[in-house]
């Protein structure tokens, strides 16, 4: 017979009573983590692209090394602005602050949006939001 003091086993195993006090917990961390993560992740719909042959594409951006270069861009009412993304095998997107523009998730290929207001545009990366640029339409 094997008698158990403060949650141990005198055999050295852990109690019931540790081992389920210690699943609820990482079960309630696991929870909580995947409640924050799901926050990050929400982005608005998806604004469809521009035929960067049909339009006047006045600024090109590269995204790529977590980085949008150059990350600010100037440009007049009516013209486009086109994301060019090469980053391997890491997925980015572009995304309004005001959700005027909003890309799919990518590694390669490109986004093309028409600015048709003048006004200062701020965005960044869903999953990586210290990714950040500007569009100046004036």
């Amino acid at each position: 017979m094997v008698h158990s003091h403060a949650g141990l086993a005198l055999a050295g195993r852990p109690t019931r009573t540790r081992r389920s006090g210690a699943l609820l917990a990482a079960a309630l961390l696991a929870v909580a983590a995947l409640l924050v993560l799901s926050g990050c992740s929400s982005k608005p719909a998806v604004v469809a692209s521009a035929e960067a042959a049909s339009v006047d594409v006045a600024a090109t951006v590269t995204v790529k090394d977590m980085t949008f270069t150059p990350a600010s861009v100037t440009v007049k009412p009516g013209q486009a602005v086109t994301w060019i993304f090469d980053d391997g095998v890491v997925e980015h997107d572009v995304v309004a602050a005001d959700g005027s523009f909003v890309s799919e998730m990518m590694t390669q290929g490109s986004y093309t949006h028409v600015f048709t207001e003048a006004g200062t545009f701020d965005y960044s990366c869903s999953p990586h939001p210290r990714m950040g640029g500007v569009v100046i339409v004036e």
